[in-house]
């Protein structure tokens, strides 16, 4: 979740850069591929945004796929295409996400 896919993105050779906008406790709708932790989400969803930083999305390596991402393109969600590896840009736990319980329960349930 944010700073950790930040790490992600940072750690398999893309960019994290500063978002052209600011976003603290702000919404936004998010679309995204189905897979991984978005298994069985509204697609889109809303999303609450907590962050100054994004992975910069022409930096992306190939061994990271874009699993989510605003209207306007920034990455909101990624994965490794080999490792069980996935982050978020967005917050799930935050009240105002949109099905985040089922988010985060995606996830819990890969752990198991």
């Amino acid at each position: 979740v944010c700073l950790g896919h930040q790490c992600i993105g940072q750690i398999y050779g893309g960019d994290v850069v500063r978002a052209p906008e600011i976003m603290h406790g702000k919404t936004s709708l998010i679309e995204h591929t189905g897979v991984g932790v978005f298994t069985g989400l509204p697609n889109p969803f809303e999303a609450t945004r907590y962050h100054s930083l994004v992975v910069q999305r022409d930096t992306m390596p190939d061994v990271l796929e874009i699993t989510a991402q605003t209207a306007d393109g920034l990455v909101m969600g990624l994965r490794h295409r080999e490792f069980d590896v996935e982050g978020v840009q967005f917050h799930p736990e935050s009240i105002l996400t949109a099905g985040g319980h089922q988010l985060v329960g995606n996830f819990l349930d890969r752990c198991r």
